[in-house]
């Protein structure tokens, strides 16, 4: 399926910004289930394209000049493949998965989430496993964000000793004539013998079609679509879009 993909986000400040640098993740790259048709990203300024550590597309956006708002706008189109779980490593990755054990403050279990871990350490090893620990923490985080639940289940396989990531991206689902507006979404993939699986415990269900993968990293700071730091700006006001429409 072919989706076309707008994303756009407007920050106002009630005092102007005197320089800003931005880390922005909002560029798509094409994996063994996505590619990338076409991609578009406009922002102040000449954004430099790189590579962050985890193979994720990196634009470095630099605003050294008297700013009271700011404006990025993200737009393409991906296809994606119908199969369920397919595997979905970025095109060349050689990350070793053993980077996904180290615990971060996101993904550090709690007494709780440490104990509904354990009830599961037997089956750990196999894929029924998880997907049963993963409708466990769907159950449990009920009404938490898809980051929340999403960081939780990591937290759970790294206390068992499961390498696994955080993916940020965006899901598309049938609605109102074929358009989903939301924001970013986010789901996870645990190592499972010899490679990657998915889990999108917002909805306890492997990934599909409609989800496009933008960016991984150990939590939601090392792929989250905006990182950085300003100097001056006083109060920030965010205004975000985004739409995945189906291309039939």
């Amino acid at each position: 399926m072919k989706y076309t993909i707008e994303h756009a986000l407007h920050y106002a400040y009630d005092s102007p910004v005197r320089s800003s640098t931005q880390y922005l993740r909002l560029s798509p790259r094409d994996t063994t289930r996505q590619k990338v048709l076409d991609w578009k990203l406009e922002a102040p300024g000449q954004p430099m394209r790189t590579q962050d550590g985890y193979g994720n597309v990196l634009h470095v956006m630099t605003v050294d000049r008297p700013v009271s708002e700011i404006t990025i706008r993200a737009h393409g189109t991906v296809e994606t493949s119908p199969t369920l779980d397919e595997p979905s490593d970025f095109t060349g990755a050689t990350l070793s998965p053993l980077v996904f054990l180290r615990f971060t403050t996101l993904t550090r279990a709690d007494e709780k989430l440490a104990a509904l871990a354990e009830t599961f350490r037997r089956r750990t090893g196999t894929l029924s496993g998880l997907r049963e620990l993963a409708a466990a923490v769907h159950k449990q985080q009920g009404g938490h964000s898809a980051a929340d639940m999403s960081h939780a289940f990591i937290a759970c396989c790294r206390h068992l000793g499961v390498p696994a990531r955080y993916v940020s991206g965006y899901a598309y689902s049938p609605k109102n004539g074929g358009e989903e507006r939301m924001a970013m979404h986010a789901w996870v993939e645990a190592w499972v013998v010899d490679r990657w699986r998915s889990f999108d415990v917002a909805v306890d269900y492997p990934i599909g079609e409609g989800h496009i993968k933008i960016a991984v990293g150990a939590d939601y700071l090392d792929a989250c679509p905006i990182r950085g730091v300003r100097t001056g700006g006083g109060i920030e006001t965010l205004s975000a879009q985004a739409s995945v429409v189906a291309n039939q």
